[in-house]
């Protein structure tokens, strides 16, 4: 078998790999399993595009390759070690940038080396992967400036945004039928620009609140992106992986704005997010605080908990004493679940991780769809670091921002317990009538530091 084979046999292994890898990450029992095939998967390929460019490329190729390959290595096992669970958010929005400004830099690369052999598919590749490229590229940062509070979470709001939008699409079209009929330099510098800041505009348009869909779209995004360079490579592996990917995230994008009551089709617009009202600024009335000791007394009187999380948890790494007050609580005879929302947090699954990470069972993390019903027979809610999840404004207020999303509805509990900082709005810049209600009390500071503070009163009573 020559090595041209040999690599094609090797990218196909590499491509089951990686759908392995995507349904193993799909239940948490098979998650490491799934990881374990997407690393297998990438170590194949990797070696096997060496191989490939060793047997037909120069000396001075490979080593630009394997010295790429040892500096992106570097790179990552740093941010591995560097970025906590809390900024994974951003890390991701950023890496997702890095695929698209790559399929700008190859699409360039294929105008530049196209010579007379080249046909209008080959045009047609080059304009749409720079395109794309561009539009990732730039919508990635502004998701990782947002998602990182180096920029505001408000969406922008230009007048006719979605004229705007709907402009630059069209331009797209126009520019890719000219640029197919006679390539030139200016209509790739132009189409750049133009989807350069179509990518800035589609996400700056959207409000914080959403932005957890915008990360799963941007994989998506990513994907397509990697697919088109796949093409202009004529690499069937790229092709194949950002296939997977772009599908991946498309559907999970869809999942996720199911789970927020939005169009779906209005996420790839950039058309969601747009502030209905100035819902957070009327009076509510006051709010009750409670401490850690009185917290912990309620919580032993209590047969049924359930636990509900969000990124202020995260931000406290108080997962592990939260992990470790279940596990006290179910020694005193305490039913002790735990309600995710699909979007807690600042990515997709993100809560799950962490619980994961703390040891906590599988069985009692469950989603929304299968703990709200539960809610209204449970005697004590714990909302540990979450807002906008747990907001009665989405059912009850339909000029909120938030409106008509599905929330985790905790006020329908017997008491409910917030943990906080403070009493500001959240990520979505919307003030949380749950915060007022006669069933609910205030527990402010640090989560981590409040939750052991309980996990203490509790450990010094008798189980």
């Amino acid at each position: 078998m020559d090595i041209l084979s040999a690599s094609g046999a090797a990218y196909l292994v590499a491509a089951l790999l990686f759908i392995l890898a995507l349904a193993g990450l799909s239940k948490h029992e098979s998650a490491v399993q799934g990881w374990g095939y997407g690393v297998a998967g990438m170590t194949l390929a990797l070696a096997a595009t060496v191989l490939q460019v060793t047997d037909a490329g120069s000396g001075t190729s490979v080593i630009v390759l394997v010295s790429a390959v040892a500096v992106g290595a570097v790179i990552g096992l740093w941010c591995a070690r560097r970025v906590e669970m809390t900024g994974m958010p951003e890390l991701i929005a950023l890496l997702h940038s890095f695929v698209g400004l790559a399929a700008v830099l190859i699409g360039w690369n294929g105008h530049l080396d196209a010579g007379s052999h080249a046909d209008g598919i080959h045009h047609a590749e080059v304009f749409i992967g720079v395109f794309i490229g561009a539009v990732t590229f730039t919508g990635s940062i502004v998701a990782f400036l947002k998602l990182s509070a180096r920029m505001k979470s408000a969406p922008m709001m230009l007048p006719g945004k979605n004229v705007i939008n709907v402009a630059a699409l069209a331009a797209f079209v126009v520019l890719t039928v000219l640029y197919v009929v006679t390539p030139g330099l200016g209509l790739l510098v132009a189409v750049t620009v133009l989807a350069l800041a179509l990518g800035w505009h589609l996400v700056a348009s959207i409000g914080g609140g959403d932005m957890p869909v915008v990360v799963s779209m941007l994989n998506s995004y990513s994907g397509w992106a990697a697919a088109a360079s796949g093409f202009l490579l004529e690499n069937d592996l790229l092709i194949v992986t950002g296939a997977l990917v772009g599908s991946s995230g498309a559907y999970l994008s869809y999942i996720m704005c199911r789970a927020m009551n939005r169009s779906f089709l209005s996420v790839i617009a950039g058309g969601f997010g747009i502030e209905a009202g100035p819902s957070g600024d009327q009076d509510h009335g006051e709010h009750r605080e409670i401490s850690a000791e009185d917290t912990a007394e309620l919580l032993l009187s209590a047969s049924s908990v359930v636990i509900t999380p969000g990124y202020g948890m995260a931000v406290a790494q108080a997962q592990y004493p939260v992990a470790e007050l279940t596990r006290l609580l179910h020694e005193r005879g305490v039913d002790v679940r735990f309600g995710i929302h699909p979007v807690a947090g600042r990515l997709p699954g993100h809560m799950n991780v962490l619980l994961a990470e703390a040891k906590v069972p599988y069985d009692i993390v469950l989603e929304m769809d299968e703990i709200n019903d539960d809610l209204a027979g449970t005697d004590v809610v714990l909302v540990i670091g979450a807002n906008d999840t747990v907001n009665p404004a989405a059912t009850d207020d339909p000029e909120s921002p938030i409106a008509g999303m599905p929330v985790l509805r905790v006020w329908e509990a017997g008491n409910v317990v917030v943990f906080k900082r403070s009493m500001a709005v959240g990520y979505a810049g919307v003030q949380n009538p749950l915060f007022f209600r006669e069933n609910s009390q205030m527990l402010f500071g640090d989560a981590k530091t409040r939750v052991d503070e309980i996990v203490g009163a509790l450990s010094r009573v008798p189980a």
